[in-house]
């Protein structure tokens, strides 16, 4: 149990673009604050954070590894720091959306050649999703090619972001090796010999001087801009002292005005200090954040809890993983009162007694026993149950359920057959276990086979993996399929009735069954936002709830199966005008299915269409092969949404069909001898040409 107070807690994130040099620089945090007695180096595979088998040979972060350190400003004052390493590629995007869905602040990473890129851009929504405060660290400074203030100038013109630059170096590229401190004025130069674990702090070059005031001023009046104390001072030109900048930036970050810009190499060993100092002064500790919000499960009505030890105990399960030695590790935050091994709970999300047993905190795949968690921690239970992503975990006498995460829809899918028939048996449990940890993952089955869906290639190939590493079944897999989604693209009405007689009897009552009788109106029409379903009732407000959710439950079940390819339906609103009632004969069972039968007709009147994953790709290619680049996007019905020069490179951005993009990777590298690389992200679900459509609809239908 850590011994600092809560305003003493730091739960932050590192989150990026695929390659900006997010694990590298969380490697140099743990070697620096003393967690870590080695450097573990991505590309030689052994960092601490990437300990899966497959992330040490792709040399790519796959899942979201969490850690702790300590880190005391020169006051000398410990803090306790939760760190989460997120991953960078798209098709793992989860890992980003559950961590910082429970965390207090994070850490953007940017790479100062390549500036802000696609997913950076959707790591930076998702943040925005959760109001979470961010300062950016602009790694990579030592590259050939590397401009700070064109990523910062990106921050604000690709995020609209506020970036608040405090720092400068004092040289880029091969020289990088120190940066003037605006905020104290004062220039910062790493030892080489020490692996940048010590450092001198000295008076600004004088070459630099000018330039460094200069810099200074820009910097106070952008803070000005956000700060009325800064702004009184600065107007009264009264003296501004370093102390005074802190307070403020602290407040603009705080309260999302402004985002702090740091730089460093992380690769070089450089800035990571300044970065660590960053965290402590301006990022939240659980007490800013302050209550979490959520909702009584029996009345639904509002409710809060405070960052507290003395407030009833409310945690909130982000993660799970499956360890064939101990079972199922979850993974929690707690936000109010303390958490105690061995304790009864109540999981509110599910109406479920859950038992604990032992209680860890997490430093990548190592597990330290603790006896408690407290409000503002973040650490693992071994051994529950019945708990899954997104549950809450709480006081059984002061229930409370918290926001459920948002989970990305799969868009790509394959057919797994497995090799053997003791595989055969396996398969579908072991596909339950993985989704169970990933929600991002879904196992459905089709005509016998069994259809792994998921975030898209890479994703579905590391499950493959996973399947045959951790849980010994073997698959083949078929070639990736898109995840199709059928709407509506008009409003259409239907109604139904079920009546069946009850079936005749030999007179004596005692055996007298039941008919079915239940009458469903329905009106099927699109929505404005993206959503899977909205469903809704015009009817009564005395109609019987539990009919009204066998309605609701027989609208899911037939949107599961669209009228054009038997896609699911997605972006629609189901209403429900009139429903009848037989004093006898209507159960939740005939209203679950002349629910489905009237949905399914409702939606075919209402013009369904087919809809096909739209992908943002950014693609960097030398110049001389930007030509032969773009002519193959336009094959793969791309559309160019810009080309911009940067350092000896071209960036083309496109919006491209995913149908399109299996096996880019190998495609695009043939085509530029190895010299281009590429990242996309999913965009939006756009209408499928007609002429594809057909093509689409009879290959689903086998003919």
């Amino acid at each position: 149990m850590h011994t600092q107070a809560i305003e003493q807690i730091r739960n932050l994130g590192i989150m990026a673009h695929i390659d900006a040099g997010k694990t590298t620089t969380t490697e140099r945090i743990l070697y620096y604050s003393g967690v870590s007695s080695r450097m573990g180096e991505v590309h030689h595979g052994a960092s601490v954070m990437d300990w899966m088998e497959q992330e040490q040979e792709r040399g790519i972060s796959i899942t979201a590894a969490s850690t702790s350190f300590q880190w005391a400003l020169d006051d000398g004052k410990l803090h306790h720091c939760n760190l989460i390493d997120t991953p960078g590629h798209i098709d793992f995007t989860i890992e980003v959306e559950r961590s910082l869905r429970v965390l207090d602040g994070a850490i953007a990473v940017f790479c100062a050649v390549s500036g802000v890129e696609p997913q950076s851009e959707t790591v930076w929504r998702q943040a925005d999703r959760y109001d979470v405060p961010r300062i950016a660290f602009i790694n990579k400074c030592d590259r050939i090619g590397a401009d700070p203030a064109h990523v910062a100038e990106d921050l604000r013109r690709r995020l609209n972001a506020n970036p608040i630059v405090l720092q400068l170096p004092h040289t880029l590229e091969d020289g990088f090796n120190g940066i003037v401190d605006l905020v104290h004025f004062r220039s910062r130069v790493w030892e080489e010999s020490s692996l940048g674990q010590s450092y001198r702090d000295i008076e600004v070059p004088e070459e630099l001087r000018e330039e460094g005031l200069l810099a200074r001023g820009i910097m106070l009046e952008a803070l000005a801009e956000v700060d009325d104390v800064i702004m009184e001072k600065y107007l009264a030109e009264v003296e501004i002292s370093p102390a005074d900048i802190v307070a403020a930036l602290r407040r603009a970050t705080l309260g999302m005005r402004a985002v702090p810009v740091l730089m460093g190499a992380a690769l070089k060993n450089r800035g990571i200090q300044n970065l660590l100092d960053a965290v402590i002064s301006y990022l939240p500790s659980p007490i800013d954040v302050g209550a979490v919000g959520g909702l009584d499960p029996k009345t639904g009505g509002k409710l809060a809890r405070m960052p507290s030890e003395q407030e009833p105990l409310t945690a909130l399960a982000f993660k799970v993983m499956t360890d064939p030695k101990v079972g199922q590790v979850t993974y929690l935050r707690v936000y109010s009162g303390v958490l105690r091994s061995t304790e009864q709970l109540l999981n509110a999300s599910q109406d479920k007694r859950e038992k604990l047993g032992r209680l860890v905190r997490m430093h990548a795949s190592y597990r330290e026993e603790v006896k408690e968690l407290a409000a503002g921690d973040i650490g693992a239970a071994v051994g529950l149950r019945v708990t899954t992503t997104g549950d809450t975990l709480c006081d059984p006498g002061a229930p409370i359920a918290l926001q459920q995460m948002h989970i990305p829809r799969p868009v790509a899918s394959v057919v797994l057959e497995p090799e053997t028939e003791h595989d055969h048996g396996r398969l579908r449990e072991s596909l339950v276990a993985i989704a169970a940890e990933d929600p991002s993952v879904t196992v459905d089955s089709q005509g016998g086979q069994t259809v792994l869906r998921g975030m898209g290639e890479l994703h579905l190939e590391v499950v493959v993996d996973r399947l045959a590493r951790e849980f010994g079944v073997k698959a083949r897999a078929g070639r990736p399929q898109v995840a199709y989604r059928e709407t509506v693209s008009a409003i259409g009405e239907n109604q139904y009735l079920l009546e069946r007689a009850a079936p005749p009897t030999d007179g004596d009552a005692a055996f007298h069954s039941m008919g079915q009788y239940a009458g469903v109106r329905l009106r099927v029409e699109p929505t404005a936002g993206p959503e899977a379903l909205r469903f809704e009732s015009d009817l009564p407000s005395d109609f019987p709830r539990a009919f009204l959710s066998a309605i609701e439950s027989g609208v899911v079940e037939a949107a599961k199966t669209g009228p054009i390819a038997s896609f699911p339906m997605v972006d629609l609103k189901v209403t429900v005008l009139e429903a009848n009632l037989h004093p006898v004969d209507s159960s939740e069972m005939a209203f679950n299915i002349a629910a489905l039968r009237c949905f399914s007709d409702a939606a075919l009147a209402a013009k369904p269409t087919l809809l096909e994953p739209v992908m943002e790709l950014e693609v960097v290619v030398p110049d001389d092969h930007v030509g032969d680049v773009v002519g193959d996007l336009h094959a793969r019905r791309g559309k160019i949404a810009g080309i911009e020069a940067r350092h000896g490179v071209q960036v083309i951005a496109c919006l491209v069909p995913l149908s399109k993009m299996f096996g880019y990777s190998t495609d695009l590298r043939s085509r530029t001898q190895g010299r281009a690389t590429y990242s996309m992200q999913l965009k939006n679900y756009n209408e499928v040409p007609t002429s594809i459509k057909e093509d689409v609809v009879a290959r689903v239908r086998g003919t």
